[in-house]
């Protein structure tokens, strides 16, 4: 799909939550091969879920997959690898941004993504949950699983925002 497409073109991709979500699965199906991956909250019988329930959350799973009102949400803070687009478009090591989500990047992929050339550029401030991530062999491609668009103006965009579009103007002026 799309992911892919631009993935493979070195196109500008910005991924929220969701999006996040669906770059880790094209990733792994694509690039690492695995044709089954996919999200818990899609497959929930799935053989590969490189995204899946929160860790902290499975308690609450009853028979029928019901989660009631658990979900991550509210302001959290994340921690950002130096080096990466993350750190450039941030310019701090320790952000707080907002989230609302049930699913998350499955840490048992973690080291096999990560050896495949995906990063892990922004963590928890224990290293336990993949906040973000970026594809460093394309200009910018990044996932977060946080919600930028919460904290972004007409008059103050958001720092991705503007590393997203600015990254899209040089690949145009590139290609122009």
């Amino acid at each position: 799909g799309a992911l892919r497409f631009a993935r493979e073109h070195k196109l500008p991709a910005l991924g929220l939550c969701l999006g996040l979500q669906s770059m880790v699965i094209e990733y792994a199906r694509d690039v690492l091969d695995i044709k089954d991956a996919n999200s818990s909250e899609f497959d929930p019988e799935c053989a590969n879920p490189v995204i899946a329930t929160m860790e902290e959350q499975k308690q609450f799973v009853d028979g029928a997959g019901d989660l009631g009102g658990t979900m991550r949400l509210g302001k959290y803070p994340c921690t950002i690898t130096p080096g990466t687009k993350m750190a450039e478009c941030y310019g701090e090591s320790e952000i707080w941004e907002r989230h609302r989500h049930r699913y998350e990047f499955n840490n048992d992929y973690r080291e096999t993504l990560t050896k495949a050339g995906m990063v892990i550029s922004g963590t928890s401030p224990d290293g336990r949950i993949v906040e973000t991530v970026e594809v460093p062999q394309n200009d910018f491609c990044i996932g977060v699983q946080f919600h930028p668009e919460f904290k972004s103006r007409p008059n103050k965009a958001h720092p991705l925002f503007l590393g997203f579009v600015g990254a899209s103007l040089h690949k145009r002026e590139k290609n122009a």
